[in-house]
């Protein structure tokens, strides 16, 4: 099993939702963030801002954090899918993190491994 941390502009979240369904994974997470990446933010001369006259940059922008657990042969469909469907060529578009699992346990029938998922 693979856990994928999709980092994604937040008008893009319904496009990965029913990419994610049509995939038939099981059950996601989602959060509200705020991150930045190359694209930096911008620099903002105000005065509320400034601190002994130096000028602070501010680079977070919002983004939505989606997590999933999905079985080790969807993730290469996944990204394919993602790339395909939701790439806009802006610096900011997003990223994908994947990371393994050791095992996972559904807390009410106790079922682990792909059947928790």
């Amino acid at each position: 099993m693979k856990e994928m941390v999709l980092i994604i502009r937040p008008e893009r979240l319904e496009t990965l939702k029913s990419i994610l369904d049509t995939l038939h994974c099981g059950g996601m997470t989602i959060s509200s963030v705020m991150g930045c990446g190359t694209q930096k933010g911008v620099v903002d001369e105000a005065g509320v801002n400034e601190i002994k006259g130096f000028k602070t940059t501010i680079n977070l922008l919002p983004k939505i954090r989606v997590e999933v657990v999905v079985e080790d042969k969807l993730v290469d469909e996944i990204i394919a899918e993602v790339r395909d469907k939701m790439v806009s060529d802006r610096v900011g578009d997003g990223k994908i993190f994947i990371r393994n699992i050791e095992d996972a346990v559904r807390i009410r029938t106790g079922e682990r491994g792909k059947k928790a998922l």
